[in-house]
């Protein structure tokens, strides 16, 4: 996201006045994929823009070819939805609420066989909850400025980025250590056979790296690829986990490394390109090669297994336009194993920072029915640690409806490590309710399961259903070794701690 903030300050700089916000998502604008939109606000003091404070939020539906804005065979970016590169959201206070419906609405139904957003009020509620979180951002950091003063304020956050640095460097000049100086090499393949290839030279005196993507493939014809911001976020994520000290994460850590990205490949497409699924689905893999080079650990499920469903909208600008919505969630899988620990069944991982919604919610405000939800047994990578079990999600639609999965990992399997099992890949089935055979027109009908592959569309009917099946994770280690991984003794390490969930709790306990 500091790709976005820092060209959008360059953009305006010397036009923001106080009470201004932008907004924006496009990828050549330091965006990842349309869905995700940014909004910025300028934090003044004396006068003088001091900070930026930013959010970025998934939207449900910003318009494009198909419902949920994900569309799985999008080819340019015109039919992923509304693509905003520098906008005003708000001036001097006052919400532009005009030309956002204008940006949302009116201006991607212009493109062939496109609809403006077909959630529109939750898209301008969500903005100004947007607008609001950045507005107690701004609060918090004044609060600061009177506390403390300025000139102490951009000392301490100087110094957390130089704290990060010196983490970085120190990491790296470990791992130089480890592997005896040798480049750190790695490659991974997307499920239509583009490759990701990474070579990562350490400069041990200084604790330096130049992370080299030369060799992977080129720009596709499809939405796998990936603007240059979604490499960079996958590195500070990756070196964050490789971390041990426990540091807030923040741009220090990409100062001691150089990135090198090939002009016009998949991880640095082209303007117009579609990236949809370069987001959630490349930076999957981008994380995968990362974490291979450095030996961390094994692959965890890789995808993201993209699920959207809806109808309605108003198509190329008609003006009898149908009331419709467009859902979108991501769907758990299997971790990867490490040399100290079991991959963990049915989570998120990397990119699937999300939780889905609860099934009474799922069932009550959409017309679906949850037939099952449950752990994919057989699905992991076996070995000395073995990865964590794959989900399996059935959902059965109570009227029609057009859905589209978007994922990976449903030809390359998730690899394991020093010995360990490639876990299963994923699998997406819809389950078509045809006429029975021989059963004459009595009216009856039997299931029949057609495979969808990686990344399609559907028209589904009443009653038909769609199952996803996603990817575990790979194993560590040669099956049968003993095993070392550590059981950790807080049985509460992986709930929810911190100081906004304290004050949460104490906020509930005290109605």
């Amino acid at each position: 996201m500091s790709t976005c903030v820092r060209t959008q300050a360059e953009i305006w700089r010397g036009r923001l006045k106080d009470g201004d916000v932008l907004v924006s998502n496009h990828p050549e604008f330091g965006g990842t994929h349309l869905p995700d939109i940014t909004v910025i606000t300028p934090a003044f003091s004396g006068g003088k823009i001091v900070f930026y404070v930013a959010s970025r939020a998934h939207h449900a539906d910003i318009g494009g070819t198909l419902p949920g804005s994900m569309p799985p065979h999008s080819r340019e970016l015109y039919q992923e939805g509304a693509a905003i590169k520098t906008e005003k959201l708000v001036s001097e206070g006052s919400f532009n609420e005009k030309r956002i419906t204008e940006l949302l609405y009116d201006e991607p139904a212009m493109f062939p066989e496109c609809s403006g957003t077909r959630c529109l009020a939750d898209n301008l509620n969500d903005l100004k909850a947007q607008i609001a979180a950045n507005r107690k951002g701004i609060s918090l950091i004044k609060t600061l400025i009177d506390d403390y003063g300025e000139d102490v304020v951009q000392f301490y956050m100087r110094s957390i980025q130089s704290n990060a640095e010196l983490s970085v460097r120190n990491l790296l000049k470990e791992v130089s250590v480890r592997f005896k100086g040798q480049d750190l090499r790695a490659t991974d393949f997307m499920d239509d056979g583009s490759p990701i290839k990474l070579k990562i030279t350490i400069d041990p005196n200084e604790g330096k790296a130049v992370f080299d993507f030369d060799g992977t493939g080129p720009e596709v014809y499809a939405n796998i690829n990936a603007p240059e911001a979604i490499t960079y976020s996958a590195i500070i994520y990756c070196l964050r986990c490789l971390i041990s000290e426990d540091i807030p994460l923040n741009q220090g850590c990409l100062k001691p490394i150089n990135v090198q990205i090939p002009p016009r490949s998949i991880l640095s497409p082209s303007g117009e390109a579609a990236v949809v699924g370069g987001n959630v689905l490349t930076s999957q893999r981008v994380t995968d090669v990362i974490l291979r080079c450095f030996r961390a650990c094994a692959a965890s499920q890789g995808d993201c297994n993209n699920l959207t469903f809806g109808f309605g909208g108003n198509k190329s600008g008609d003006a009898n336009s149908s009331k419709g919505f467009g859902y979108y969630e991501t769907i758990a899988g299997g971790s990867g194993a490490g040399p100290t620990w079991n991959g963990t069944d049915a989570v998120h991982t990397h990119m699937t920072n999300t939780r889905i919604t609860d099934t009474e919610v799922f069932e009550r405000r959409y017309p679906v029915l949850l037939r099952e939800f449950s752990v994919r047994s057989g699905s992991r990578g076996d070995g000395q640690h073995p990865g964590g079990e794959g989900v399996i999600r059935d959902i059965e639609f109570r009227l029609p409806m057009q859905v589209s999965i978007l994922s990976e990992r449903r030809v390359y399997r998730p690899y394991g490590l020093e010995g360990g099992e490639d876990a299963l890949c994923g699998q997406n089935i819809w389950v078509r309710k045809v006429p029975k055979k021989g059963g004459g027109n009595n009216g009856e009908f039997e299931e029949l399961r057609v495979s969808l592959g990686g990344k399609n569309t559907a028209n589904m009917q009443k009653g038909e259903r769609i199952v996803v099946m996603t990817p575990g994770g790979g194993g560590w280690g040669k099956k049968g070794m003993e095993s070392k991984a550590i059981q950790p003794k807080d049985v509460q390490a992986a709930w929810r701690k911190g100081s906004l969930t304290s004050r949460a709790e104490t906020q509930e306990s005290s109605v």
